[in-house]
């Protein structure tokens, strides 16, 4: 039998067998880890079961690895279907992908999944398990596709299959008696899926359509140890404990009314001091850094959003249009159109460059009911967003002068974990999701990702997530409990301005067209605001606090004193407000506590007779005692240097 040559990675060199599989290596092979569920060959992610029959590069993952954890969980998720199937037999199968940390599976089931059910479910998985059933795959014909899932009634996989490219590979997988339509890869076998468990169910319509059929989806996790589950599982108690909409209510910051519409947040006076702070902030940092503020409307002509090609790739995210003299207008999604009209207002030189402008303007998009979710997918969102103008020669340093001020941002908030990834073009969307012009998207690409290089900054890449007019830069932040977000952008546009006639006029004399860099460091409010509830629980550091300081008279002797204080506090600048009922000192106390406010400043007799504060703060067992001056220029001093904690 033939030899091939396999370059373990981490190992040496070695020769197999001519058909030998990576599990058979991983058997074989000394120095192989064997809790391996995955592998690469020649970096292409692979089943551990595939035959070799060429020379290559072997990879082994375990389930740690990123990848390696993408294919436990959707393997769990087809564990999860054939438990399903086994237990309810007339249920119907859809689609059952992979998130971050999770796995779903929708399911057409005629009564809707009780919480009995899900154990139920469980229950059989982990017998699925115990049977350690061997997950083989094969290609199929389309035709023999459709035959297959026609004879055992599974209507929606032969929706799936129709609906693909004819020239597309159709692959199944199977385990004991389930079989699933699946690109792949899986585990080797049922018995490497131990520690999982069942989350929520909820409705959901098939492919997001609300006029298509209500479907039951079930979520779930899966690790490949016990210790992990337990970790993810507490992690998700605790962000129950901060979700943004709970505290958002208990602190009364928003909140949504039928009357207004979904996804259509509400501020109250308190959330509109976070607004008011985080704006201030935006100012502050975009005033340093040489920006021009600017205001735009909140709609235009549609031709504004044709030439800009929203309409041609973004259309289904907007509002519909209205009709306004026989014209249709269209409420914004984006500002940039409007940016680039103001650019173009006044002639340019090479000495007006680089033109940087910014606003927070209030944009509108069109999310479906079903993915409305509190503050983080919205209706209404205020942007907290910027144009930079600029010669190709300026466009590295202002381009990594945008990923600095993330920096400075995340030091001000306490973010510690985050990661930058370079969104890129997928060459097969070109003319249909992305630009097409191949020459430009190499060139701007290979630009941003020698800038982030140079500057030394990490950053990971995705295919096919680039905006349709250049590549950008999202960047990912974790919160304190580890939930991860979608915050900040930096966008490279290489093609609008030319739709703009957007020109400066160089040394030479010629009019060139500039490139756009669209940044939005602090995203929106809505978004931003969502993420600071969780990621502080609520506890906001004292210079965001909506209420800093509440001052708390034992009796109401001493409102007068208390009084004093709060119009002193005031008039510095502080939010400082008195409790002045008839109450005893122990309920304000536990009142002020459940507000989270941070600061309480408590006064009685002694106080009163001393000219002094007795001060508690949150989280700290001892009191202090101040006179007035002292305590307002300590807090005052915490507030205006923006300390996350004292």
């Amino acid at each position: 039998m033939s030899k091939i040559s396999v370059n373990i990675k981490g190992l040496s060199l070695q020769e197999f067998s001519k058909g030998i599989t990576p599990l058979e290596i991983m058997n074989e092979a000394k120095g192989v880890p064997k809790d391996s569920i995955i592998c690469k060959v020649d970096g292409l992610l692979t089943d551990l079961s595939a035959q070799l029959s060429n020379d290559c590069e072997l990879q082994f993952m375990d389930a740690q690895s990123k990848e390696g954890h993408s294919v436990l969980l959707h393997s769990t998720a087809h564990l999860m279907a054939q438990a399903v199937k086994r237990l309810f037999p007339k249920t119907k199968v859809t689609i059952g992908p992979y998130l971050e940390n999770r796995f779903y599976y929708d399911f057409d089931v005629k009564t809707p999944f009780t919480e009995e059910d899900l154990l139920k479910i469980e229950d059989e998985m982990t017998k699925i398990s115990e049977e350690n059933l061997q997950i083989t795959h094969e290609i199929k014909s389309r035709d023999d596709s459709i035959s297959y899932f026609e004879k055992i009634n599974e209507n929606y996989k032969v929706e799936i299959i129709n609906d693909l490219d004819p020239n597309e590979t159709l692959k199944v997988y199977s385990q004991g008696e389930f079989t699933d339509l699946c690109r792949g890869p899986h585990v080797p076998y049922t018995g490497v899926i131990k520690h999982f468990k069942l989350l929520s169910s909820s409705a959901a319509y098939w492919r997001g359509d609300e006029k298509n059929q209500t479907l039951q989806r079930v979520y779930g996790t899966s690790f490949q140890n016990i210790k992990d589950l337990k970790k993810y599982l507490l992690m998700l108690e605790e962000q129950k404990k901060r979700d943004h909409r709970k505290i958002g209510k208990e602190l009364d910051l928003f909140f949504f009314d039928d009357e207004v519409g979904p996804g259509l947040p509400l501020w109250t006076p308190s959330g509109t001091v976070l607004i008011d702070q985080l704006e201030a902030l935006a100012k502050e940092k975009e005033t340093a850094g040489g920006y021009l503020r600017v205001r735009t409307p909140h709609l235009t002509k549609g031709d504004l959003f044709s030439k800009s090609g929203h309409l041609d790739h973004y259309m289904s995210s907007m509002f519909s249009p209205m009709d306004v003299d026989g014209i249709d207008y269209y409420m914004k999604p984006m500002n940039c159109p409007y940016h680039h009209k103001i650019y173009a207002n006044t002639p340019k030189s090479y000495r007006d460059l680089p033109y940087r402008i910014s606003e927070y303007g209030t944009c509108y998009r069109y999310e479906k009911s079903g993915e409305l979710f509190g503050l983080m997918r919205v209706r209404s969102m205020q942007m907290n967003d910027g144009h930079i103008y600029c010669t190709e020669e300026q466009f590295k340093e202002e381009f990594i002068n945008v990923c600095n001020l993330y920096m400075e941002y995340f030091k001000i908030f306490g973010i510690e974990k985050y990661e930058m990834r370079l969104s890129l073009h997928d060459p097969e969307g070109l003319g249909d999701k992305f630009i097409d012009n191949p020459t430009l998207w190499k060139k701007t690409e290979d630009d941003v990702r020698n800038a982030l290089k140079g500057a030394k900054l990490k950053f990971v890449e995705s295919v096919g997530d680039a905006a349709f007019y250049g590549p950008k830069i999202d960047v990912q932040v974790w919160s304190s409990i580890g939930r991860e977000f979608t915050l900040a952008t930096n966008q490279v546009d290489f093609a609008i301005p030319e739709r703009f006639d957007l020109t400066y006029t160089d040394k030479d004399g010629t009019a060139k067209t500039p490139l756009c860099i669209h940044r939005a460091p602090l995203g929106t409010h809505e978004r931003f605001i969502g993420f600071l509830i969780e990621h502080f629980g609520g506890n906001f550091p004292l210079w965001l606090a909506p209420k800093q300081v509440t001052i708390l008279p034992v009796s109401d002797k001493f409102n007068d004193y208390a009084q004093e204080i709060t119009t002193h506090l005031i008039t510095k600048g502080v939010r400082a407000s008195i409790d002045n009922r008839s109450e005893k000192i122990g309920s304000k106390i536990r009142d002020a506590e459940m507000q989270k406010i941070n600061i309480m400043v408590i006064v009685g007799e002694k106080e009163q007779e001393n000219k002094t504060l007795t001060i508690r703060r949150r989280f700290v067992k001892e009191q202090e005692e101040l006179n007035l001056d002292d305590f307002s220029k300590n807090i005052l001093s915490e507030i205006n240097e923006r300390r996350v904690s004292n």
